[in-house]
């Protein structure tokens, strides 16, 4: 079961609490990564002749002091390694924690007074005796302390992991989803295209071959005409999206292909409307037309176009909703919207879906209210907290069957994949939790939580896709 395993939730301050010998250092080493341990025994070293310099203790804990004050000023997540019997310092740590918003929680090393004198008889520097038992003393006064300082909670020496906050509870619905399975969809989406222009066709190619093979139910394309600063710079190169699903289309045999989403300030909507349906026909009724207001002003600009305000764009896109099932329907029948007017609303061949899905991408409540007007799914964002809002706010809109899907970052690795991508002078935590990094366990919780929240597809950009094979193992959980 997965919840032997407690999640604590990044940043946190991690203060340990227990006499000498009692296996705080070795407790601390296996479950952290050595940055984030702040050891009075290493700083002992530092500042005198070895860990065992007695004589350097007071410097060292001077230096302590102001190692932990700066770590958790700055939200690093921060272990104090130190004996943490004296209370005065844990209440100074705990007040640290409160000012910087963080969660604090203390462990206890409840060791027997038997096995810690064992321990410290194999050490090769051993606590004298005295200074043990004076130690064994103290901590008992600190235990019954412990529960009456405020900490978020107090816990023993057992396995605990630092996570993002979204996956603070997620054993527990790792639980849920073996017990009482759920299905869910998932799509791949492709925002970015390294490797060189000559090696594209080739790269995407064999990111769809093995997005299928491992079990992704679709294959979905950012729509813009050049990196947008969110993920990287102008002059990357950027593949034109429905070019790039035609060749999905003939890349792959199974998902569905569409854009996440198509700005509807971009084409005419006509010519929209047959791209998409063109698209449905060549790759076997696959297509899935997202559209959107379009945000992306410097893009506009670059090219030419003009970037209409927000309600003229609303109107616009209001309009494409109720325009673009007339144009993959039977007959020629005109089409006179607010500001769109199409004579002839001929499209032939039709669209082999019937509908095609007709899925508008943002969380907020206008776009929420022409989605459950006119289209087949809205892809929202944002936490469970807030896609649950927003499910029940599209469920009081109406009755109709509009899908809720959800896009995010998803990182699936340990602290070793954080370090190794997140960009220079960014904090691993603030990236982790950026990406939603986490185990495969913590995704499929996240993904369980969000099916519960209302969300029948989720759709996920990968920073690193040499763990498809990992996004495998958590769409597999979702099999039913």
């Amino acid at each position: 079961m997965t919840s032997d395993v407690r999640r604590l939730p990044s940043p946190c301050v991690v203060i340990l609490v227990g006499p000498g010998a009692a296996g705080k250092s070795t407790w601390a080493a296996e479950r952290f990564a050595p940055d984030l341990v702040v050891s009075s025994d290493r700083l002992r070293a530092l500042v005198g002749a070895g860990e065992d310099d007695l004589a350097a203790s007071a410097d060292a804990f001077a230096l302590l002091e102001t190692v932990v004050e700066q770590r958790i000023g700055r939200r690093l997540t921060t272990v104090i390694d130190t004996l943490g019997l004296d209370r005065a310092r844990r209440s100074r740590w705990l007040q640290l924690a409160r000012e910087a918003g963080m969660p604090c929680v203390a462990v206890g090393f409840d060791t027997p007074a038997a096995e810690c004198r064992r321990r410290n008889r194999l050490r090769p520097k051993r606590i004298p005796a005295d200074v043990l038992t004076g130690q064994l003393r103290a901590w008992g006064t600190a235990r019954g302390e412990l529960p009456e300082e405020g900490y978020d909670d107090i816990l023993q020496p057992t396995a605990v992991r630092v996570v993002p906050e979204a996956f603070v509870d997620a054993s527990l619905a790792v639980d849920r989803q073996a017990a009482a399975p759920v299905g869910l969809r998932f799509g791949l989406q492709l925002s970015s295209y390294p490797g060189g222009r000559a090696g594209l066709g080739a790269w995407v190619r064999e990111v769809a071959g093995r997005a299928e093979a491992v079990g992704f139910d679709a294959i979905y394309v950012m729509d813009h005409f050049r990196q947008i600063p969110q993920v990287g710079r102008a002059w990357d190169d950027f593949l034109e999206s429905w070019t790039t699903l035609g060749y999905l289309a003939a890349c792959t045999t199974r998902v569905r292909l569409g854009t996440l989403v198509s700005g509807i300030t971009y084409r005419n909507v006509a010519h929209l409307g047959k791209i998409a349906a063109t698209l449905d026909v060549l790759s076997g009724g696959r297509a899935v037309c997202g559209v959107g207001l379009a945000w992306f002003e410097a893009e506009h600009k670059a090219y030419g176009w003009p970037f209409p305000s927000v309600g003229d764009r609303y109107a616009l896109l209001e309009d494409a909703l109720q325009l673009l099932p007339v144009l993959w329907g039977p007959g020629n029948k005109p089409f006179h919207g607010r500001v769109l007017d199409v004579p002839d609303t001929t499209c032939y061949p039709r669209p082999l879906q019937s509908p095609l899905p007709l899925l508008v991408g943002g969380s907020g409540r206008r776009t929420l209210r022409l989605a459950s007007k006119y289209a087949d799914a809205v892809n929202v964002f944002g936490d469970i907290a807030v896609v649950r809002e927003r499910a029940a706010y599209l469920r009081s809109l109406t009755d109709r069957p509009v899908e809720i899907t959800h896009l995010s970052t998803t990182l699936i690795g340990d602290d070793a994949a954080v370090e190794r991508l997140r960009p220079r002078n960014q904090n691993p935590a603030k990236y982790a939790a950026a990406v939603n990094a986490g185990a495969v366990d913590d995704q499929i919780g996240r993904f369980r939580e969000l099916a519960e929240a209302g969300v029948s597809e989720v759709m996920i950009s990968l920073p690193d896709l040499d763990a498809l094979d990992d996004v495998g193992r958590v769409i597999s959980a979702f099999r039913v």
